[in-house]
């Protein structure tokens, strides 16, 4: 008898089938099936035939695939007994479960194991979550466990999965599929700039907007493997977990993080706009759902660690009337924090900058109408510091370890660790009026632990349940902790820590590829950049930034007349449309111009849109190449304006209509032959909104 199993959710269909009592295999992912097919024929259809070279029969390429049953390729399970011995489970069926989704459970009683993977759908984001739990009758050792395993499509050429660096996050890296192994491991013991866990499998000739692709985020903000694998037979796996011998002690029970996954048939964007709906709608929890998200300034690059009362209530003053709604504080107001080198943990406000603590200046913000937030680090700890010379062993690794920004992590697997920071972090919320945290992490950590993420998420949980009106930002050097682990407990992150405008629209646009505007922030940053030395104009550093969570992260008393009339003109604009933009689905735009970098956001209910067209480099041709747009109705009509026509350099000398007024087209028009916009220079951005007739 063979079991089988099948899972939609209007989009897509997932089929497990297993032989006999073995564990099962997806035997299809894809596009939505009829009703009528038949699960054994197609698990008979989909067998590969066997010939010379080969085993009598093709072992499983099961959800835990086992060295056990002769598997050639890489195993989903390595444990060993409590003893050290190397243990070879052979799982068999013990139960099902159709209560929440699907749950199936498989044990190997000669080893006292039990592995069990669940799947759930979601019928309106279109994402499936999938999850494997290891439970030992006796504590056992994990090297690696893998989520539940999936089959790779033979009709893909290539894998996007996603690298990159500080002020460089979120860079896509297209590798082709060739027999053996891709293989990403990232031991730093946190998300990381270098290793996003996302994977998107395209199939060929899939753009942002057309084909089909696969895609995966793995849920987790410690370390992460992803191993993608052709075998000698041409059968492809993918298989995610934690990152190996994360795990330091036996236990008896192991749990992968979520895997999420989705299948698109309208390009990458179908797989974006279901992480992005997702994220926004089922992961994060929202102190206040129905609040728009605010414009924030942020005054760390204004002042950095020299804080003065009356500087820092002159630039809420102009932060405000500029449009501001929120003033976050960054580092330097705790402990002797004069630059980086000290304090770290001493969680107490500096009476030499604040002799009357925070009050004042929170007070001077409150009645700017502005919120307050306040900058933590709180998972790290300086050796120059109160903390650590009365408790140099709740430092995390060991003693001569390299330290990073001058500092080291503590162990947040330590309970009197957690309870500390609780204790100090709760006073500061309890005796100031603080809406926002702006969450920090500074440095890669000595070694990956599991136990150490377990202790960050107690923390954040538990101040959570406590101060549940106080919003978070994950921030790790900018992005260097995002996932749908971290986002379960926070409500923003930091994109990166480059303000710079034209390394923003690249970022940004990658991003997009799992992230929704609601959730990332985006800063005008100062004229003379700070990470890169670039000077941008005040027009597209402001345009960039109102492409997602808009706000401020310069010195506002630097701003002449014209850059403080843009800069408020752009942020009344984005307030007046944030209603929607928030609940937006990102639309990557396939440009036939390389030059250019463009984005389309599209309202929920597709009644309007805006689309951003960044110009970041110098076009191979003269004039601007027409921009297809998506996502639209082909036989509605939708009015079209440019919104920032007044933008136009005066070396746009023709009379392209946008230039001058609205116009109508049909949305097949704009999708078969696109937009035709005004010439520009480059590091420069053209806005248009379109509203369907």
């Amino acid at each position: 008898m063979n079991r089988t199993y099948r899972l939609d959710d209007g989009r897509q269909t997932l089929v497990l089938a297993a032989h006999a009592d073995r564990l099962p295999v997806v035997t299809y992912w894809g596009p939505l099936l009829p009703d009528s097919d038949d699960l054994q024929a197609l698990q008979a259809a989909g067998q590969i035939d066997v010939t010379g070279g080969m085993l009598d029969e093709n072992p499983d390429l099961s959800v835990c695939p086992e060295a056990t049953r002769s598997f050639p390729g890489q195993p989903g399970l390595i444990v060993r007994d409590s003893d050290g011995t190397p243990l070879l489970p052979k799982f068999c069926f013990a139960r099902e479960n159709h209560a929440d989704g699907l749950s199936l459970s498989y044990a190997d009683a000669a080893n006292g194991l039990t592995l069990t993977v669940t799947f759930k759908v979601d019928p309106q984001t279109h994402i499936i979550t999938c999850q494997t739990t290891l439970d030992a009758d006796r504590p056992v050792h994990l090297h690696w466990l893998a989520a539940p395993v999936l089959p790779a499509p033979q009709q893909s050429d290539e894998m996007i999965d996603v690298s990159g660096r500080w002020c460089g996050e979120f860079q896509l890296s297209r590798t082709p599929w060739s027999a053996g192994m891709r293989y990403r491991e990232n031991r730093t013991g946190r998300t990381g700039h270098e290793h996003f866990p996302g994977l998107i499998v395209p199939c060929r000739g899939a753009t942002n907007t057309q084909g089909e692709a696969y895609a995966f985020h793995y849920g987790w903000s410690g370390g992460h493997r992803m191993l993608a694998e052709e075998l000698q037979d041409g059968r492809r796996q993918i298989q995610w977990g934690h990152a190996a011998r994360m795990e330091t002690d036996p236990q008896k029970q192991f749990k992968t993080a979520p895997l999420y996954i989705t299948y698109s048939d309208s390009g990458l964007n179908g797989c974006a706009v279901a992480f992005q709906r997702h994220l926004r709608d089922r992961i994060v929890t929202w102190p206040k759902p129905d609040a728009p998200r605010p414009v924030h300034y942020n005054c760390w690059e204004a002042v950095y660690f020299d804080h003065k009362l009356p500087v820092l209530k002159d630039i809420a003053d102009r932060a405000a009337k500029l449009g501001a709604e929120r003033f976050v504080l960054d580092d330097g107001w705790f402990g002797t924090r004069d630059d980086d080198t000290r304090s770290l943990s001493d969680w107490t406000v500096d009476p030499r900058k604040y002799p009357d603590g925070l009050t004042p200046l929170i007070s001077h913000v409150h009645s700017l109408g502005m919120t307050f937030g306040l900058w933590f680090e709180p998972e790290m700890i300086n050796p120059d510091s109160d903390i650590h010379r009365a408790n140099p062993h709740w430092a995390l690794g060991s003693e001569d370890q390299t330290l990073g920004r001058q500092q080291k992590a503590l162990n947040m697997a330590l309970p009197e660790v957690r309870d500390f920071l609780y204790d100090r972090m709760s006073a500061i919320l309890r005796d100031n009026d603080i809406d926002y945290i702006k969450w920090d992490h500074n440095r890669v950590l000595p070694m990956p632990d599991a136990a150490q993420t377990r202790g960050s998420y107690a923390l954040i949980d538990r101040l959570r349940a406590d101060f549940p009106m106080v919003e978070i930002e994950s921030c790790a050097s900018g992005g260097g902790r995002i996932d749908f682990g971290i986002m379960e407990r926070t409500q923003r992150v930091w994109l990166s820590d480059s303000n710079d405008a034209l390394e923003r629209l690249r970022i940004q646009h990658d991003a997009a590829l799992f992230l929704p505007l609601s959730v990332t922030g985006s800063h005008v940053g100062p004229r003379h950049c700070h990470t890169s030395g670039r000077v941008l104009s005040i027009e597209f550093r402001a345009w960039v930034a109102a492409q997602r969570h808009m706000g401020f992260e310069m010195d506002p008393r630097e701003l002449d007349a014209h850059e403080a009339e843009v800069l408020t003109r752009v942020t009344t604009w984005w307030k007046a449309n944030r209603h929607w933009m928030q609940k937006a689905d990102i639309l990557r735009l396939d440009s036939a111009d390389a030059a250019v970098i463009a984005e389309q956001q599209l309202a929920a209910d597709k009644a309007r849109f805006v689309v951003f067209a960044g110009k970041a480099a110098t076009s191979a041709q003269i004039a601007p190449r027409p921009l297809r747009l998506t996502g639209l109705d082909a036989s509605a009509m939708y009015r079209i304006e440019l919104v920032n026509r007044d933008d136009a350099h005066h070396l746009s000398r023709g009379t392209p209509v946008l230039k001058s007024k609205t116009i109508d087209l049909s949305g097949a028009y704009l999708m078969s032959h696109g937009l035709t916009l005004p010439w520009s220079f480059p590091d420069r951005m053209w806005v248009v909104e379109g509203t369907k007739l």
